[in-house]
């Protein structure tokens, strides 16, 4: 018993991390109308962790991890430019070509590496089950410094975050410099998430218990709260679901989590309540 506890105590803080980050993000991302935003940027990252693959390097080396971070900058820097812009294309449309290309390429060099197409079933499913106690340290770490960041512009990242019906393009010089630091900071917690999560577990943490708590609250802080709550306790649930039946624990958590949003919303479709 006590093995087990000692076990399981690793992923489940992990998934707690996630939880909270991911479910702050995903508030913002729904107010924002870019849902599947982390998708194409997890993808761009696994694509430049391919590409370190392909030269030579181990995989969780620091240059892997600069090739990886290097993409994913670049594909922030060109969103936040092109939402800039005035354009006659959908945002959504972009991201969705961004996805398919970036895991197309992947594939591709996936053929070049030995054991690259398992590395490709890894970045997608993830293994939270195994993360180690150094890896969740270090995440806590990013974490910590990416919410101080948060906290001391808070205010201005859910301003912008409510501007759904005003371009980027009306923005003044300072509000662009913080959606582009928004976009780094949410790239940077992607990109680690994936590692640890898997693009799956990180994109339905994201959505999902936002989403959920969405249907019902309309206050920013009260979403948040029960994005959290969602979150943790979904997160938590499929640990234990996979471990004690031997299943994949990434799939069993976001199986749970997307289960819940469907009952959640069948009961607000038959029993609306008040918001």
């Amino acid at each position: 018993m006590n093995e087990t506890v000692l076990f399981l105590s690793t992923p489940i803080v992990a998934s707690i991390l996630l939880a909270v980050m991911l479910g702050y993000f995903g508030t913002h991302i729904l107010a924002r109308g870019i849902i599947f935003i982390d998708i194409a940027i997890a993808q761009i990252a696994a694509l430049g962790t391919m590409i370190g693959l392909l030269l030579g390097f181990a995989e969780e080396s620091m240059e892997v991890q600069v090739i990886s971070y290097l993409f994913t900058l670049l594909i922030i820097g060109g969103f936040a430019f092109m939402k800039m812009k005035k354009r006659s294309i959908p945002a959504e449309a972009v991201i969705g070509v961004i996805y398919c290309l970036g895991l197309a390429l992947a594939l591709l060099l996936a053929e070049n590496i030995p054991g690259g197409s398992n590395y490709i079933t890894k970045t997608i499913t993830g293994n939270i089950l195994w993360v180690t106690w150094n890896k969740v340290l270090l995440l806590a770490l990013l974490f910590a410094g990416i919410s101080l960041i948060h906290l001391l512009l808070g205010k201005e990242f859910m301003q912008l975050s409510g501007q759904t019906s005003t371009g980027d393009s009306q923005l003044h010089l300072k509000g662009r410099i913080l959606n582009l630091l928004f976009y780094i900071t949410f790239g940077v917690v992607v990109v680690k998430a994936v590692l640890i999560g898997g693009i799956f577990l990180v994109f339905t943490l994201l959505i999902a218990p936002s989403a959920a708590a969405s249907m019902y609250i309309q206050s920013w802080k009260g979403r948040l709260i029960w994005s959290w709550i969602i979150g943790v306790t979904g997160t938590i649930a499929g640990i234990l679901l996979s471990y004690f039946l031997n299943i994949s624990n990434g799939p069993a958590i976001v199986c749970l989590l997307g289960f819940l949003v469907f009952v959640l919303a069948f009961i607000k479709l038959i029993r609306p309540l008040p918001r």
